[in-house]
């Protein structure tokens, strides 16, 4: 076990209940806005007493059960914002820490506080909630590019805390990388392979990050990251972002269509045909599962579009949705794109469901003006309704 140089310390226990904020027009409900409460406060598996997370898609769960963040970090943003912050809280976190940065923090750390003992499992994923809770829309952003994002707690054994009680390391991994080494892992350029093996070798880690790194791994350090760094463009919004399903259709068999709109009220940014996105499904003991789907609609600002086909649990879950429940979506990003407009004919080639992104980019095409043959039959430059291509 490493030895510490000093105590660190619980300054307060945070909870909060689901309200709707406003934002762009709209609204936003979330939980993010938390205050401190007095006294011994039980925690168990899932999470603190009094505290309710109001979206389980990116939050809640065994794996996110306790969010934490540093008083530390909290000077350091009132600096950095020029601005006082309102006290412990703002952030969205459960537990207000004094110590324990991002940077001394292992994934797999384990800590005694109070009566109870937790572990930690993954970096915080930031989303647009922290942003309106601060009212500063470039918050997400901000957290990772500056090595701050705070982490989340499993619970291992429930029990009570109170703020002023001492934290104290109990176990640490062999050579487990940093939480902030793991959110750079995901967020910047640098996907150093032995670093990615030594956080997908934590058992702690959580699944959803395992299969992010895992995927960085396979694609190999000069690939970047086919997730997040992939792309040439800068992502419109970085973490996930809450979209309500708006429509859903069968366009074939054991194929589920979601037509999307955002549930912050905002606009969709512009995306290129053949691009895919991430999206974080619920799973049945409030887990968030991340997969990966093309979207299959040119761009309009307004809507997305997936069709996705029923071969595994998650995606079983995907049909299971229906109009007016809440997904999230990760920005739209890849480089399986073609540029529309070109004077050279356009010859797209697919089998079975991998025609999704090749819909995109014909409806992208043609939208733009493209025009053409395809298969014999031709197309005015406007977005297809229906075509079964030709084999």
């Amino acid at each position: 076990m490493q030895e510490r140089r000093r105590d660190s310390r619980l300054v307060a226990v945070n909870v909060g209940q689901p309200r709707e904020l406003p934002w762009r027009g709209g609204t936003l409900r979330s939980s993010i806005v938390k205050r401190p409460v007095a006294g011994r406060v039980w925690v168990d598996r899932l999470n603190v007493a009094g505290d309710t997370q109001a979206d389980l898609i990116g939050h809640g769960g065994e794996h996110r059960a306790v969010f934490v963040y540093q008083l530390e970090s909290h000077h350091y943003w009132e600096h950095f914002l020029g601005r006082e912050l309102e006290g412990p809280g703002q952030f969205g976190e459960n537990f207000t820490v004094e110590g324990l940065s991002d940077e001394e923090v292992c994934i797999g750390d384990r800590y005694a506080v109070g009566s109870a003992i937790f572990e930690v499992t993954q970096p915080r994923v930031t989303c647009v909630k922290v942003g309106v809770r601060l009212g500063e829309p470039r918050m997400p952003a901000l957290l990772t590019g500056h090595g701050r994002p705070g982490f989340y707690f499993r619970v291992l054994v429930p029990g009570e805390v109170r703020a002023g009680d001492v934290i104290r390391l109990v176990h640490r991994e062999t050579d487990a990388p940093s939480v902030r080494r793991t959110s750079d892992l995901l967020y910047s350029s640098d996907h150093d392979p032995k670093d990615l093996r030594r956080a997908i070798a934590v058992a702690a880690l959580a699944e959803g990050w395992r299969t992010s790194l895992q995927a960085l791994l396979e694609a190999g350090q000069g690939a970047g990251n086919p997730g997040l760094a992939g792309v040439r463009e800068t992502p419109p919004w970085l973490g996930f972002r809450p979209f309500k399903v708006a429509a859903v259709s069968e366009p074939a068999q054991d194929v589920r269509a979601l037509t999307l709109v955002p549930g912050d009220g905002g606009s969709v940014p512009g995306h290129r045909g053949g691009q895919f996105v991430p999206v974080r499904i619920p799973g049945p003991d409030g887990e968030g599962r991340v997969r990966s789907y093309s979207l299959s609609a040119a761009a309009d600002g307004q809507r997305l579009r997936l069709s996705v086909k029923r071969v595994g649990a998650v995606s079983a879950r995907v049909h299971q949705l229906r109009a007016g429940e809440t997904i999230e979506l990760g920005a739209p990003r890849g480089e399986f794109v073609t540029d529309a407009g070109g004077a050279q004919p356009l010859v797209l080639i697919s089998a079975g469901i991998g025609v999704t992104p090749l819909l995109a980019i014909l409806a992208t095409w043609l939208r733009q003006g493209a025009g053409g043959r395809c298969c014999g039959c031709t197309w005015p430059g406007t977005a297809p309704r229906t075509h079964t291509p030709r084999r």
